[in-house]
């Protein structure tokens, strides 16, 4: 199949992250500058300032690094706490219906995970057309190596 992207590939709201990081570094130069101004601050209470402005980009950095990343031999879903690597035929289906937040994975042991590296939020287009392309990937992976019954 043409249509299918080049393998390996990484799907990630490019959007959201260029907004959370920058917000981050942001937050971080406004309430380093607000401790610098306050000249009232001892070293304990300007370094708090310092402390409470990294902890807030590292935070909004989490959340920026959410991704799926397709290869030759399967997908690696990386959310905000947590990382997962499926092979193609765990999974079953893709989905992103209208409303959802993002693409939600059907693995083969009947449970399902969210895959918030293709989310629809600043980007529906995109996340619609990488959603479509997971969707092929998956498709034909899982056809071309599918896994052999053990009856």
């Amino acid at each position: 199949m043409s249509d299918l992207p080049t393998l390996p590939v990484t799907f990630r709201p490019g959007h959201t992250r260029a907004i959370l990081l920058t917000a981050g570094v942001v937050i971080f130069l406004t309430i380093s500058g607000i401790s610098m101004l306050l000249e009232q601050l001892g070293p304990g209470e300007r370094a708090s300032f310092f402390i409470t402005g990294a902890l807030i980009f590292w935070v909004l950095a989490q959340i920026s690094r959410v991704k799926v990343v397709a290869d030759e031999s399967g997908v690696t879903v990386v959310n905000i706490a947590s990382r997962r690597r499926l092979e193609w035929a765990e999974i079953v289906q893709v989905n992103l219906r209208p409303g959802d937040p993002w693409v939600f994975l059907n693995l083969s042991d009947g449970t399902s995970l969210a895959a918030l590296g293709i989310q629809p939020g600043l980007a529906k287009q995109r996340a619609i057309a990488d959603a479509q392309a997971l969707r092929a990937l998956a498709d034909a992976r899982s056809t071309a190596h599918p896994v052999e019954d053990q009856g």
